[in-house]
């Protein structure tokens, strides 16, 4: 009998210990940073895979955006 490899379910490092920054608002603008949660994009890809200390520097970084004067 043929063993069946089960897929890698889609969250499969969610996290308690650090909140998704996500907001639902999901646009890039053109230096390609989400203007709902100001993550780059490959930032974005990362969290998925991310340790939680990844995690909380991916947040700062976005947290220094929205901070940054316009």
């Amino acid at each position: 009998m043929r063993s069946m490899a089960r897929a890698k379910p889609l969250y499969s490092n969610v996290s308690p210990a650090v909140k998704s920054p996500c907001v639902s608002l999901c646009r890039l603008d053109e230096a390609r940073y989400c203007l709902g949660c100001l993550r780059h994009v490959e930032h974005i890809r990362e969290w998925r895979a991310a340790s939680d200390e990844r995690r909380r520097e991916i947040c700062a970084l976005a947290e220094a955006r929205r901070q940054a004067p316009a």
